[in-house]
Parts: structure tokens; sequence; C-alpha cells
């Protein structure tokens, strides 16, 4: 098993309980102890986990944290949705190839493209591919990979392979949280190192999120806030976390 697979093993089971030993999780992966306590070193650096005497256990603000599925997102705030939408939509040309990413803001951006012509759109979502096929002009690529139900995506190794080496003229994402001193954060372990493959196929980024996501701090850290080109938010953000972004040179756009 190969190291990268080994740590989603890992993660996942600590996911599912809570708390586990490093002996218990060599015998269930077959590997020695000490392969078990670099794993976990590693996985508390990126702050995956939390490393306990023995072991290791689930972030302290991770639980209670998650957000509604996607499908209950996409019935609210609807119409500030709609208008981030159709903005970024404004901001992409014909001819160009984007990726946008899951989530129901994401998916709003797709509303407003069915209009674009020659577009290639790459995506892990199966909800935005599914609004995209009202659109026979524009090329769908999905990304494959193992369906995380909640979100509609798809992630994972298959995923991560499919996304080397890509590059893109634009990249729209949505996130859990955003703050100019712990970044950008989200929620979910399994769908971290596939949202850091996602954010290296362009350097022009563009985060969606209406302006509750300010200022909140999820508790797994993606990405920090320079990774992002431009922010689109509607009004009604806290003015000294968005005057800081702009500050570190992020273009923050309020509609």
């Amino acid at each position: 098993m190969l190291k990268k697979e080994r740590q989603r093993e890992i993660l996942k089971v600590i996911e599912n309980i809570g708390k586990v030993e490093v002996d218990e999780l060599a015998k269930l992966l077959r590997v020695s102890v000490m392969t078990i306590r670099r794993d976990l070193t590693e996985l508390d650096e990126l702050d995956l986990i939390e490393r306990v005497h023995g072991g290791a256990l689930l972030p302290r603000d991770t639980e209670g944290n998650d957000e509604p599925p996607v499908l209950e997102r996409s019935k609210e705030k609807t119409e500030i949705k709609e208008s981030i939408g159709r903005v970024v939509a404004g901001m992409i040309k014909d001819g160009e190839k984007i990726f946008l990413g899951s989530g129901s803001t994401t998916a709003a951006v797709a509303a407003s493209l069915l209009r674009h012509r020659n577009l290639t759109v790459i995506t892990n979502a199966i909800n935005v591919a599914n609004i995209l096929i009202a659109a026979p002009q524009i090329n769908v690529v999905v990304v494959g990979g193992f369906l995380r139900r909640s979100e509609l995506s798809l992630i994972g190794y298959f995923a991560e392979n499919a996304l080397q080496g890509l590059q893109v003229d634009k990249l729209v994402i949505g996130i859990r949280g955003i703050d100019p001193v712990k970044g950008l954060t989200n929620d979910n372990m399994e769908e971290l190192i596939t949202d850091r493959a996602i954010l290296n196929i362009s350097k022009n980024v563009i985060v969606v999120a209406d302006h509750s996501k300010f200022g909140h701090v999820a508790a797994i850290r993606t990405a920090p806030i320079t990774a992002v080109t431009k922010i689109i938010t509607n009004l009604g953000g806290p003015k000294d976390i968005l005057q800081t972004i702009r500050q570190m040179g992020i273009q923050i756009i309020e509609v």
C-alpha cells in the first residue's frame, strides 16, 4: 500500500471512531509501528489530526462543524449565489479552459455559463456537470474519483492523478472558511489532498463565497489566503477582514 493511500485509510479510521492507537493501526494496515508513527506525525503537521501519546484523534474543532449537504445548501441564499454566479460568468471568456469545483455557489456559476461558446469546463462535481448538460456548445470534462455523496463531488487518488500536469485559464472554487491568517479552510479531511491538487492547476484562482464565510475558520487548512487571486462575495462582510485581505493584494468584488 502506497503512503498516500495508507494515510487516507488512517484518516478514515480516525474520522469514523474519533481516536485510535498506534498499535491498532499497525495491525490493521499490516505495517510497522514506526511507519504508523511517521504517518501520524505527517498528518499532525498538516493539521489533519491531533497527535496524542500512543495514538491520534480528531482535531478538537472538527466535531459538529460539517456543512449541510450541497443539495440543501442549493436552496439557501439563492439570490446571492445567482448574483455571484453572473459576475463570475462575466469574467470567463469564450474559448477558455476553466475548472469548476464542487459546491452550491459553483453550481450557480455553471448555470450562468450556459450561453458561453467553445468553452471547456473541467469539474469534479456531479451537480456542475449535470447543469452543463443543457449547453452542448460547452465541452465538459468530468474528473473521476470516489464519490463524496453529501457534496456530489469526486475525490481521491483517481482525481488527483487526473489533475497532474493539467493547467487551466481560471479555477473557480467554493470554500468553508476565509481568514487572512488561517487562510482557506474546510471541514473534510479526505477532501483535503484533492483540494490541494486542484489549487495547483491554475495561477488564476477565483473563490466564490457569501459574506458569512469571512472570519470563519474550519478545522482543516487547505491553503494560505495568498493562493487566491480574486474573491467574489456579497455585501455585508466584516470590513476589517476584507480590508486586511485586500491589503495582501487579493481583489475582493462585492456584488
